[in-house]
């Protein structure tokens, strides 16, 4: 790299140069942008392995499961630069998300030694952590040997970062002082609204503001779209249809799955007078401005709807309007962002999350080298890596949503993108009870769910049978 290249580089790690002007200046030099972007990554990688000996288990083979995922396209596209900081290799398998949690269990279950790492989400942690089959991250990050002195795990967004760790106690409160970090965050997806902006403008609509209003625009929507519907919110029979937008505007409320007692006991706590009232108004939006087969749709078909130009707007995964407003979709370009509190009276959205996290299996005979490649793929400059040149939405670390270039790229074709983000990140955090139920109960929910939206039995009644049902559960397995 000659001098003045690196230069232009070197100003645009230290944050002192715009991306703009950073390939307009290596522009005059004959440098394209592609080999800008790989000229960069490649100074950032010989700054990491200046402070820190990332050759120690050089020779080493790291072996990872991998779900199919933006995440993990830039993770590969940036693998060359791990390979030549630590002199390791990485074997991967990747397989698509219908079949990829049962790839996991199979290895973890089972006690294999094959993979020394892989994707999960914090949920799923729930079962890993207690039975043995993950690794308490905590013994790695704390320690000043293993883990580089820039690696800065307090840059990571806190109610992210919290929602991946827990004591294992039944109702035990997410990130607490006694918490195991079962796994790394590596992105997140916070729920708010993505709306057609062509529709919205066409029929003079505003953009919602809390729970009344996005059931009146969800109806207004529907009459504006010749033979779509109003508004996208997951139904199908799974715990997948709570936690988006549902549980998102629930929580908004102060509305909690369950209740954790003095003497640690759980109790249900989705029957409330509020929580009704919730229900009440969220099965009404589905009944008169849902998708007519609203109960067979998961996140893709709500996506695609949108993306297709089928429905208004949809209340759910903020990356899943990112990637429905780009090539391919019908409405590419056409789609912005909104940040939403279903509550008038609370201060701020407080959205749920799901979070794509890296875990270290406890049958790997490579620990210590697994977690050079963790904190490596969940580091500062990976982040910034995959933001600025890939689809890596969203990023889990507050240095990178500082970043004028991410921000500048986002908005340029996200319009309201940042700022829904910018709204949201203080509130977003894993709204559930943290117990090993949480699957099977939050699976009910949605069943009694698509129950009240056919007609086939009242919110009340629905609500209590529902309770009645969790309790009883909860006995039984010795937590309620």
């Amino acid at each position: 790299m000659y001098e003045k290249e690196k230069g232009l580089i070197d100003a645009f790690i230290r944050g002192t140069m715009s991306r703009r002007a950073l390939i307009k200046g290596l522009g005059s030099m004959g440098v394209s942008a592609a080999t800008a972007g790989v000229l960069v990554n490649l100074a950032a990688t010989r700054a990491l392995a200046a402070d820190f000996d990332w050759k120690k288990h050089a020779g080493t083979t790291v072996k990872l499961l991998l779900n199919k995922h933006p995440y993990t396209d830039a993770m590969i596209a940036n693998l060359e630069n791990f390979k030549a900081l630590t002199g390791m290799d990485v074997k991967y398998d990747v397989f698509p998300e219908d079949v990829y949690f049962d790839k996991v269990t199979a290895a973890l279950s089972s006690g294999s030694t094959e993979y020394d790492a892989f994707m999960t989400g914090a949920y799923m942690t729930w079962t890993y952590g207690p039975a043995g089959w993950v690794e308490d991250l905590n013994a790695w990050i704390t320690d000043p040997v293993k883990t580089n002195p820039l690696y800065a795990w307090d840059d990571m967004l806190p109610g992210v970062k919290n929602s991946c760790a827990w004591n294992g106690v039944p109702g035990g409160a997410l990130g607490s002082a006694d918490a195991k970090q079962w796994c790394i965050p590596w992105g997140y997806e916070q729920n708010n609204l993505t709306y057609n902006k062509r529709v919205f403008d066409a029929a003079g609509m505003a953009v919602p503001t809390n729970l009344d209003e996005l059931v009146e625009t969800a109806a207004k929507g529907k009459a504006a779209m010749n033979g779509g519907y109003g508004v996208g919110v997951r139904g199908s029979r799974s715990w997948a249809t709570i936690h988006p937008g549902f549980l998102s505007g629930y929580a908004n409320f102060d509305q909690k799955d369950l209740t954790v007692g003095a003497d640690g006991k759980l109790a249900a706590a989705m029957n409330t007078d509020v929580s009704k009232e919730f229900h009440r108004k969220w099965v009404q939006m589905i009944q008169d401005s849902g998708a007519p087969d609203w109960a067979t749709h998961t996140w893709y078909q709500v996506g695609t709807d949108l993306g297709a130009g089928k429905s208004a707007m949809m209340f759910d995964a903020d990356i899943l309007g990112y990637f429905m407003n780009g090539p391919g979709n019908a409405e590419a370009g056409n789609l912005a962002f909104a940040p939403f509190k279903a509550n008038p009276a609370a201060a701020a959205p407080t959205p749920n999350i799901w979070i794509w996290s890296l875990a270290m299996s406890s049958f790997s005979s490579n620990k210590d080298a697994a977690w050079y490649f963790l904190q490596w793929a969940s580091g500062p400059e990976h982040a910034l890596f995959g933001a600025r040149e890939m689809d890596f939405v969203n990023p889990v670390r507050s240095s990178v949503w500082a970043d004028g270039a991410f921000r500048d790229k986002l908005s340029g074709k996200y319009p309201g993108y940042v700022e829904m983000h910018d709204a949201s990140a203080p509130g977003a955090s894993i709204k559930f009870t943290a117990q090993p139920l949480f699957f099977d109960l939050t699976t009910e929910w949605a069943a009694t769910l698509q129950k009240m939206v056919a007609k086939e039995m009242p919110v009340d009644e629905g609500l209590d049978m529902l309770a009645e049902s969790v309790n009883g559960q909860l006995k039984e397995a010795g937590l309620g």
